[in-house]
């Protein structure tokens, strides 16, 4: 794949797995800090060139070591990328990269918006606009419209435990109430009664 870009001039950050030759040379960034860690990871950065048996040149290796409070060993990661931006750019990049993979996976699961199964381009097309437009309304009822103790959930799971459950609404004298089945939701993310 690599050889595949680099004579195009594309850009690229992918993830490589870790083996004792690529941990070998981040050996002295390995050792556990002798003060006691704060609450917030300690990151650090580094890159170097790297050069596999099967590659015809060395690469650009970028590695993130995180130390975590309570635990004994650091999480390490490491990039092959041609960029030529600073370490850190180049891990906050590959993270960005990463979140936009996630809200692919959760229109795949929440919407099926991968199940584009007409025979003309603009068939699909319209319909993969259709989810998009779906999706929002889901996102800013997210992200705006509930409780701090839910509002981290999935679209997957708002769908499951919200949207597709057995429940009623009860009109009081000042108060509306959705009640729903005791197992579907736990205490700590129980919704506020909303007044009329």
């Amino acid at each position: 794949m690599y050889e595949y870009l680099e004579p195009r001039d594309i850009g690229y950050v992918i993830h490589l797995p870790a083996n004792d030759i690529l941990e070998q040379k981040i050996r002295p960034m390995l050792q556990r800090p002798e003060v006691k860690l704060p609450r917030k990871p300690v990151t650090l950065y580094h890159d170097f060139l790297d050069q596999a048996k099967s590659w015809n040149r060395p690469w650009r290796v970028v590695a993130k070591m995180g130390w975590h409070r309570g635990e004994l060993f650091p999480r390490v990661g490491f990039i092959i990328t041609n960029l030529s931006a600073k370490p850190e750019s180049v891990v906050h990049f590959y993270n960005g990269c990463g979140t936009a993979e996630q809200w692919i996976k959760e229109g795949e699961y929440a919407l099926n918006w991968t199940g584009l199964s007409c025979h003309r381009l603009i068939s699909n097309q319209v319909r993969l606009q259709l989810f998009v437009l779906a999706y929002n309304p889901g996102n800013f009822l997210r992200r705006l419209g509930l409780p701090k103790a839910i509002k981290d959930w999935s679209l997957r799971s708002l769908q499951v435990k919200l949207i597709k459950i057995g429940g009623w609404i009860v009109r009081r004298a000042r108060q509306l109430v959705f009640q729903v089945a005791e197992v579907t939701l736990s205490e700590n993310c129980l919704l506020p009664s909303s007044s009329e």
